[in-house]
C-alpha cells in the first residue's frame, strides 16, 4: 500500500528499512569530518547523532522510507554554454518534493490512522544514501551517489520517517565492480577512494557551496567549464546508460539555462537573474555567485 501510493504521488522507487542507529556510518562520518573533507560546510557538524539515529528526529520512530525522484532530463543543455548540473535544469526539487512527502503523510494517516511522521529531502541531518542503500534501492557508487541497477544515479532522494513497524527490504549487492571511470574522470581528484568525495575539492562544492568571493587559483583550469555543480562523475557511470528521462513537468528545463551562452550569461542584469532564476536551485548561489563562478571560467 505505501509503495503504491508512493507511486501515484510520482515516486519512481520506494524502499523500507528498519529505524536504528546508523553505527558503521556514524564512524566514516566522523573520520571524514575530522579530516575536514567537509570544507567551509561546517553545518555538517552539527546535530551528528541525529543524523546516525533516526529515532532522535522523530520519537518512537520504527521505520524508514525512502523514496526515489528521477530527474534526469529529456534535452541537454547546447556546447558552448557554462554547464550547470542536470538537477538545476528546472524547479527547486525541495519544494516539489516537500509538497509531494505532506500528500504522503496526509494520505498514510488516513489509511493507518494518526501515525507520527516526518518527511526530510536533503534539509535534515539525515544520512539519506545510507537509508537508501539498506533499504534495497541501490547501493553506494564509487561515486559516492546511490546507484539503482535498472535506472542508474540521477534521482534525488527523499526520507520519510514513521513510528509505525513496518515490512523491511533487503539492502542489494555492490555491482561496480574493478570499474573505476569515476574516479578517473574527476578533473579535481575530487573521489580520493571507492565511495569517499572530499567535498572541500568537488566542483560542485566550488561553484555551490563555498561563499567566499574567491575560488583558490589552484583550481584554475580545472572545471570544465562547469558553472553550478557538476556531473562528470554520473556522466561517465556506465549504470546511467539506463537512465531515462524525468516524467516531473516540474523539473522541465528552464529555457536560459538550455540556452544562455557564456557571453549572454555575463550580460545578465541581477534583476533578469531574480525573474528568471526565482524557483531554480540556481538562486542559492545568488547573482553574485553565480558572477564569481563565470569569471573564474574565464581565466
Amino acid at each position: 500500500m505505501i509503495k503504491q501510493k508512493a507511486r501515484a504521488l510520482g515516486f519512481d522507487h520506494c524502499g523500507i528499512a528498519k529505524a536504528e542507529q546508523l553505527t558503521d556510518d556514524a564512524y566514516r562520518l566522523e573520520q571524514w569530518l575530522n579530516k575536514g573533507m567537509h570544507g567551509s560546510m561546517g553545518y555538517m557538524e552539527n546535530y551528528f547523532d541525529k543524523r546516525i539515529d533516526p529515532r532522535l528526529l522523530v520519537d518512537g520512530a520504527q521505520s524508514v522510507i525512502t523514496l526515489l525522484l528521477n530527474y534526469y532530463p529529456a534535452v541537454s543543455q547546447q556546447p558552448d554554454t557554462p554547464h550547470i548540473a542536470k538537477y538545476a535544469y528546472g524547479k527547486d526539487y525541495h519544494e516539489v518534493i516537500k509538497a509531494k512527502l505532506n500528500e504522503f503523510l496526509f494520505e498514510l494517516r488516513a489509511e493507518l490512522g494518526d501515525i507520527q511522521g516526518r518527511g526530510f529531502v536533503d534539509s535534515a541531518p539525515v544520512l539519506e544514501r545510507s537509508w537508501a542503500q539498506r533499504s534495497g534501492l541501490g547501493w553506494i557508487g564509487k561515486n559516492g551517489n546511490l546507484i539503482h541497477k535498472q535506472a542508474g544515479s540521477f534521482f534525488f532522494i527523499a526520507t520519510m520517517i514513521v513510528d509505525i513497524p513496518l515490512v523491511y527490504d533487503s539492502p542489494v549487492g555492490d555491482y561496480c565492480g574493478s570499474c573505476t571511470k569515476c574516479l578517473d574522470a574527476c578533473p579535481t581528484q575530487a573521489l580520493v577512494s571507492p565511495t569517499v568525495v572530499d567535498g572541500s575539492r568537488c566542483i560542485s562544492y566550488y561553484t555551490i557551496e563555498l561563499k567566499d568571493m574567491l575560488i583558490p587559483a589552484a583550481m584554475e583550469g580545472q572545471f570544465n567549464n562547469w558553472m553550478f555543480g557538476c556531473d562528470i562523475c554520473q556522466d561517465v557511470c556506465p549504470w546511467n546508460r539506463f537512465a531515462k528521462a524525468t516524467s516531473e513537468a516540474e523539473f522541465a528545463p528552464i529555457p536560459e539555462i538550455l540556452n544562455l551562452t557564456s557571453s549572454q550569461w555575463e550580460e545578465l542584469t541581477e534583476e533578469e537573474f531574480k525573474k528568471i532564476f526565482s524557483k531554480s536551485p540556481l538562486k542559492r548561489s545568488k547573482y553574485a555567485g553565480i558572477r564569481r563562478n563565470l569569471k573564474f571560467l574565464g581565466k
